[in-house]
Formats: C-alpha cells, sequence, structure tokens
C-alpha cells in the first residue's frame, strides 16, 4: 500500500474562549481528492489554516512526504508545496490579474520584473482553467466567478503537491464548476493531494475519494467515499443530540403578512428571492456558508444593490411597495459582523444606541438633539437589556461582545421597526449571552414584530423559529415548519435530494 503523502497528527488549536480544534489527526495520499466536510464552525477552515501556514497550532504534528515540517507563514507552506485556494478572495481591485497571480513570485531579469514572462505565464495559467483573460485587465472588471478563478489560476502557478480549496464553488456558475472539476481530475492523474473543503455534498460525492466529517473540532467519522450515503455524512455532521436536550421553543400567536418580498435578485448572487413575514413571527433563514442568507438580508435593507424584485411592507394597514433605499424606516438589521458594521467603536455606548433614533430625539427640532430625551432612551433600553456598562458614555469598544450585540438591539428598539433582520445574532457569544438574545427574539415577536433570524448554529436557529426558509446556492430550495429535524434542514441545506 503506498505511504500517505501528508499526514497532520493531533493538531490542536485554541481561540479565546473556544477550542476550535481538539486533537485532528488524518492522512492523505498521492493523486487523492480529500473531501473535508462539517457544519459551520466545524474546525474544517481552521485545520486548513493551520496547513497553510495562516494559523499556528497550539500542538500537532505536519509530516509530509515523509519529512516533519514546520510551517509558520503561508511562504513556509509554498516552500513545502501547499497552495491554498481561499474561500475569502484577498485581491486588491485596481491591480491587473498579472500583477495579482504573481504578487508574491515575479519572475526577474537583471534584476528587474520580467513583464513579459509575468504575462505569458499568466496566459498560460489561465488557458489550464479555460480562459482567455488579458492579463492586463483589472480585477474590479471581473465578476466574482472570474476573481475566484484568477484565484485558483495563482494557486496552480507554483505547481504545488498539496492543494487546499476553501469552499471553491461558491462564486462559481456551473460551467465554471465543471472546468473546475476537469482540473482537479487533471491535478489526481498528476498525482497531486488535492483537499477540498464543501457543504455541499453533491460536490463530495462528485469528485472526492475519501471523505472525513469534522464536527465541534473533532473527527468523527469517514471513509471512501463510495462506500457512504448523504444520510450517513448528514448524521456525522450534526450528531446525535437532541434540541429538546438544550432548547425550547415557545409558541406565539401570528398574524397578518407585513412584509411580502417577490422576485429579489442579484446577479450571480441571490436568485428570485420570494417570501413574507407575519406579524408576531420568526422564521429561521438557513442555509450553509456561501448559501446567500446574508445577501439576502443585506438587499432587503439596501445596503447592497439588486437587479430587480419587490419588497412590499404593510403601512398604515396596507400593503405597499418600498425601495430597498427606504426599508430602513420599517426594518431594523443586526449585521453578521457587529465590530465593522454595526458599532462604531470609539464612540459612547450613548452616541451607538441613539444612531437609529436620532429625528425622534431630536424633540421636532431637528437637527438638534435633545440631550435629556436622549438619555433617558438610553437608559431606559440599557436598563431594560441589562446591558452592564459603567456608565452611557463607556466606549462601546470597552465592553464584552454580548454587551455589545445588546447595545445595538438596544438602538433598534428605541426605533420600534415592523420588522428586524438578526443576521448571527448569536455569534461569538457564551452561553449566557445567546440565552439573553434568544429571550429578547422571543419578547420580540410576541409583541407583534416580525423576525428574519439567519444563524450557522443550527440549534440556535432551532430555538426561536416559527418555520425555516432554507438556502442553497442563492436559491431558497425549501419551506419547512417548526417541526422540522435537524436532518432535514441540513439535507436540505446540502442539497441532497
Amino acid at each position: 500500500m503506498a505511504e500517505p503523502f501528508l499526514k497532520m497528527v493531533d493538531i490542536k488549536k485554541s481561540f479565546p474562549g473556544v477550542q476550535a480544534l481538539k486533537g485532528v489527526s488524518f492522512e492523505a495520499y498521492p493523486g487523492q481528492v480529500l473531501g473535508l466536510v462539517g457544519a459551520n464552525g466545524a474546525g474544517k477552515s481552521t485545520l486548513m489554516n493551520v496547513l497553510g501556514g495562516v494559523v499556528h497550532p497550539d500542538e500537532g504534528q505536519i509530516v509530509i512526504d515523509g519529512q516533519l515540517v514546520m510551517i509558520n507563514s503561508p511562504l513556509d507552506a509554498a516552500r513545502n508545496g501547499v497552495a491554498f485556494v481561499h474561500q475569502d478572495l484577498a485581491m486588491l481591485p485596481t491591480m491587473s490579474i498579472a500583477d495579482t497571480m504573481f504578487i508574491t513570485s515575479f519572475p526577474t531579469k537583471t534584476g528587474l520584473i520580467d513583464y513579459k514572462e509575468t504575462k505569458e505565464r499568466c496566459v498560460r495559467a489561465l488557458r489550464r482553467l479555460g480562459f482567455n483573460f488579458d492579463p492586463d485587465t483589472k480585477i474590479r472588471n471581473l465578476s466574482p466567478g472570474d476573481q475566484q478563478m484568477v484565484e485558483i489560476a495563482r494557486a496552480l502557478l507554483s505547481n504545488p503537491r498539496i492543494i487546499i480549496f476553501d469552499e471553491p464553488t461558491s462564486s462559481l456558475t456551473s460551467r465554471e464548476k465543471e472546468r473546475l472539476f476537469d482540473v482537479i481530475d487533471n491535478l489526481k492523474k498528476e498525482g497531486t493531494v488535492v483537499i477540498y473543503i464543501s457543504h455541499l455534498l453533491d460536490e463530495v460525492f462528485k469528485i472526492c475519494d475519501y471523505a472525513i466529517v469534522l464536527r465541534n473540532g473533532e473527527t468523527v467519522g469517514g471513509g471512501p467515499v463510495k462506500g457512504l450515503t448523504y444520510d450517513d455524512i448528514v448524521r456525522l455532521m450534526i450528531g446525535s443530540k437532541q434540541i429538546n436536550q438544550y432548547y425550547s421553543r415557545q409558541s406565539r400567536q401570528i398574524g397578518d403578512t407585513v412584509m411580502q418580498v417577490e422576485g429579489l435578485r442579484r446577479k450571480g448572487i441571490i436568485e428570485e428571492i420570494s417570501f413574507s413575514l407575519r406579524k408576531g413571527e420568526v422564521v429561521g433563514l438557513w442555509g450553509l456558508l456561501g448559501s446567500g442568507r446574508t445577501e439576502v438580508a443585506r438587499a432587503i435593507m439596501g445596503l447592497d444593490p439588486t437587479d430587480g424584485g419587490v419588497i412590499r411592507i404593510r403601512i398604515n394597514g396596507k400593503m405597499q411597495p418600498v425601495r430597498p433605499s427606504d426599508a430602513k424606516n420599517w426594518i431594523g438589521m443586526l449585521t453578521e459582523n457587529r465590530r465593522e458594521e454595526g458599532l462604531l467603536l470609539p464612540m459612547s455606548v450613548k452616541y451607538n444606541m441613539s444612531l437609529a433614533n436620532l429625528y425622534a430625539l431630536s424633540g421636532k427640532r431637528f437637527p438638534f438633539i435633545d440631550r435629556k430625551l436622549e438619555n433617558q432612551q438610553v437608559k431606559k433600553y440599557i436598563n431594560r437589556l441589562e446591558i452592564k456598562i459603567s456608565g452611557i458614555e463607556q466606549k462601546v469598544s470597552t465592553l464584552s461582545g454580548g454587551n455589545q450585540q445588546k447595545v445595538i438591539v438596544g438602538r433598534w428598539l428605541q426605533k420600534n421597526p415592523l420588522i428586524y433582520l438578526m443576521d448571527e445574532p448569536t455569534r461569538g457569544l457564551d452561553v449566557g449571552a445567546k440565552a439573553d438574545i434568544r429571550n429578547i427574539i422571543n419578547e420580540l415577536a410576541e409583541s407583534g414584530a416580525a423576525l428574519l433570524v439567519i444563524s450557522s448554529e443550527i440549534e440556535e436557529i432551532m430555538s426561536v423559529s416559527d418555520r425555516y426558509l432554507v438556502m442553497n446556492r442563492g436559491h431558497i430550495v425549501a419551506e419547512l415548519p417548526a417541526e422540522a429535524t435537524k436532518e432535514e434542514l441540513m439535507a436540505a441545506a446540502a442539497g441532497v435530494r
């Protein structure tokens, strides 16, 4: 039997408040496509970031071609024949394709960059993927799928012995995916080790020889793909623990429709999104990474452009069309990244909580703010949400993650919108803070608000939702009732037919 070309042994990695990897080990062989599968937060990307030199492990060993290696940086990884195609593209939009592909390894001649050689090698690498782009084309002029193919071509430049693909098809069209699969098949024939991270089980079964399933930072199973079924992998991904052991969902009185979305679309991102939200209802928008959940929320709120679609909101008892740019008048949104998009970190708790309600706080003297009224409102919601602070002038950057999230919730409670869009409302929070946010969601629904909740944690979304919309590759592929099981949600999100 052939010797493994790659071995990762007992890899452990902890971040503040969480142990991301708990002693993961696996082997990969020359000419093998290894599928690395797991739900969001399972540890897949962290494990591959260790191999790619992006993250340093706390413990463990990496053996490549029989030699123990130390990989402390991406350059170390490249020297050891490891290439990494990341899901989140790191490109400068004003640079050309050629400059982007060779940014760390320009060919030189007499001490200067050899642009003729650079462009020739760029063209050859792109043609390998079936593309004929002009190497002088700016990255900003390419579609997301084309940018992804440039990233893949860049990884192939060094003829790596090990190549990692992290959700590589999330931005690709069907035709581009088939080209990528052909490239992977050729790499396999050349004896390259291919590690393929994906939530999409149909892709795993199509191109992988062997699959390893991670859950909560541990290897929980796997084997030759031919000996596995969709149900086998889904069960391994979610585990056997029952949701009712940890959470109980409250039943509520559901009222009339307050928002209707019809045919919302953005080319290559989301397609024909249609659904409704009702008064007093919590709808869970569920899908795996790259499915388009966040993009739907941002499009509704007017944060991202759209190519078409209609949003109707019940205003003065009548459903009326509204432009996404005006949606903020009736919708409150908790964005996915509270520190970058939700908060002004150098500013005070008071300032951050007042942002969405400045006109009301002016006492009809806009733009002059009634400071007494502002202080009263801020203190009211600080007390209601039990936000732990030393005073309303405390900088929001000094608060814990849970209290920061409550500040954003308090901002929208002041505004008192009809509808809430909550994208990953409990991400990065401890158990107590998560429970607080779940209670807030339930209280808002009971008061008559309509909520669309997005979460990567299936237990979290099941603990509050009255029904589910399931997304896959930019489409809503299923609508399931509150009684749906984890297996049904996961199977729909993973494209199991």
